[in-house]
């Protein structure tokens, strides 16, 4: 059976945390005298009542946490935190429709920044600051963030789901203990984050554009304070900048800390995953720049910076943009689509199919070539000199054809609702790749969602969900045998 009352317990502590995350925007809105320190408080309360009402459903909990309980606990604390995140949105009337409260919350927790605000600027600073953190906190998971500063109150359940909520295909640990390392993961994270408002800082922006733009660049999530993105700011610097920390957001942690904590290059250098990412970038940036200077007319360093910004923003899911992609060469589309089909590495703050899996991919594809030739031989399929288990490679097979099917019928949907072909292959790529931005006319890579029907907003909410915990720990929950007691 499923140990609700654990459930019960440990969402009531992850709402105490969400309450004190919106008390932190209480003093924002009243450092700014705005209108939406009310809305703020009130949601504060209400977040911390229900979590006392929480505690109190599981105050007699057995704190053993099984791995359907695991599963179940992380797909409910993400919906959870976003019902109540959309409260000082709703309270403050700036997003009435809880539609679209719900729709802009969850994109902001699943990083995907997508949103349905067509002028995001008239938000007041509290509310801006609110979106960002949530795409900030959402990066490297709600219920992992939980591991690092309360490890106890998962206990021994931690490895599950820690299995249930991160990302890729494989896992490696940098320290046994799993609560040490969810701490040094999430130092790194928070020192990439402030080495980059340090930089945009120094860059010429203002503190609080520097802050909001640091969070969603590294949790690599799009949500901005300006309508035009990085654009509004004019800047190659800020740009380049961008760029860098992008890119840098979109390599597996683990790899990060070994290649610049612990000085080991080499060994980031040599992983199969970051060779291909790089390769990626390389290859498409160079592609739509030389589109962009033959088609477009640009000169070599717009071209060269636009190119590189919309590809790394793209592939590491971002969704921040300095030009309009849809003004560009039709082409372009194509590669930026399969971009966000990409994604770039496991272990990181993105989304997508992840560059392990397609290394993976490649490679069985290359065993079965050869094959061909030689039914006999023995191939293992291996990751950095480690063999593949063949379960993984199971796992793989799943994984893309229920990724691709979930693409299929979500644009096949949202076709049948008078959506235009292209937007809707790109929405729902978009939306489970966890990437915010869309390609075509109908709505662009720089216009909300707003436009969208209200059930198509919903279907997309739950795509955001399935993609940002990998589809398998969501779809387990619809299953039959999840819920027998055997």
């Amino acid at each position: 059976m499923v140990n609700f009352r654990l459930i019960y317990k440990i969402l009531g502590s992850l709402l105490f945390l969400l309450a004190v995350l919106m008390l932190g925007c209480v003093g924002i809105a009243a450092f700014f005298k705005e209108d939406d320190t009310i809305a703020f408080l009130i949601s504060t309360i209400f977040c911390f009542c229900c979590g006392l009402v929480m505690k109190y459903l599981g105050r007699e909990a057995i704190n053993s946490l099984s791995r359907r309980d695991a599963y179940l606990l992380v797909t409910v604390t993400w919906v959870v935190f976003s019902l109540f995140g959309m409260l000082p949105f709703i309270i403050s009337g700036y997003i009435p429709n809880i539609t679209d409260a719900f729709f802009e919350t969850m994109s902001g927790f699943s990083t995907t920044g997508a949103t349905i605000l067509d002028d995001v600027e008239i938000l007041p600073h509290a509310s801006l600051f609110w979106r960002t953190q949530t795409q900030w906190i959402g990066g490297l998971g709600i219920v992992f963030f939980t591991i690092a500063i309360l490890p106890s109150m998962v206990g021994s359940g931690s490895v599950r789901v820690f299995a249930a909520e991160a990302t890729g295909p494989l896992r490696s640990k940098m320290h046994p203990r799993l609560s040490t390392m969810a701490k040094w993961i999430w130092t790194i994270y928070f020192a990439l984050t402030i080495a980059c408002v340090l930089s945009y800082y120094a860059a010429g922006m203002g503190l609080f554009d520097s802050i909001n733009y640091a969070m969603t660049t590294t949790a690599t999530g799009g949500f901005s304070t300006h309508n035009d993105s990085a654009e509004f700011f004019r800047s190659p610097s800020i740009e380049y900048l961008c760029t860098l920390f992008m890119f840098l957001a979109g390599i597996n942690f683990m790899m990060l800390y070994l290649g610049i904590f612990k000085r080991q290059l080499m060994t980031l250098l040599k992983s199969s995953e970051f060779k291909m990412y790089i390769t990626i970038v390389f290859i498409s940036t160079a592609w739509i720049l030389y589109l962009l200077m033959t088609r477009n007319g640009y000169g070599l360093e717009r071209a060269f910076r636009c190119a590189l910004f919309q590809v790394v923003s793209f592939m590491t899911t971002t969704g921040l943009f300095n030009d309009d992609a849809a003004m560009w060469p039709h082409i372009t589309w194509v590669i930026l689509g399969c971009l966000m089909f990409c994604g770039a590495c496991a272990g990181s703050t993105t989304g997508g199919f992840k560059c392990i899996r397609l290394v993976m991919v490649l490679k069985v594809l290359r065993n079965e070539f050869h094959k061909l030739l030689h039914p006999n031989a023995v191939l293992p399929v291996k990751v950095n000199g480690v063999p593949v288990p063949r379960a993984q490679l199971s796992t793989l097979l799943a994984f893309f054809a229920i990724f691709t099917l979930m693409v299929l019928l979500t644009a096949t949907l949202m076709i049948a609702a008078g959506i235009d072909n292209t937007n809707a292959i790109t929405i729902s790529l978009s939306c489970i790749s966890n990437v915010g931005p869309t390609l075509g006319t109908q709505i662009g890579p720089v216009m909300s969602w707003s436009e969208l029907p209200d059930y198509v907003k919903w279907l997309c909410s739950f795509l955001m969900l399935v993609g940002r915990l990998e589809i398998m720990s969501v779809l387990v929950l619809f299953t039959r045998a999840f819920w027998k007691d055997n």
